[in-house]
């Protein structure tokens, strides 16, 4: 894939950046150079490669999945502004 000024200008646009007329053309040049390094990793040999969630091989901590009811509900809503049974209550947005 590569990028020409139109296609940065656009995303640019998209992204809510402000990038001057005379620097389209060096970051359609940079992206285009990072978009080669993403489709070079493309070509890497990921078959017998066991997906990590780390680099350190670590195992999450098991704990009891117990369902509460919390019995917090006065302390969850002591500082809301305005309630009502137990719950927040916020103005209608949508009529």
């Amino acid at each position: 894939m590569s990028l020409d000024k139109a296609a940065v200008a656009k995303v640019a646009n998209l992204a809510r950046i402000r990038i001057e007329e005379k620097d389209l053309e060096p970051m359609a040049a940079e992206l285009n150079n990072i978009l080669g390094w993403v489709e070079q990793l493309g070509e890497v040999d990921t078959d017998n490669v066991e997906p990590m969630t780390s680099v350190a091989d670590m195992r999450l901590r098991w704990r009891a999945d117990a369902v509460t009811d919390g019995g917090y509900v006065e302390d969850v809503v002591a500082n809301a502004p305005s309630r009502e049974d137990g719950f927040f209550a916020v103005p209608k947005v949508i009529e």
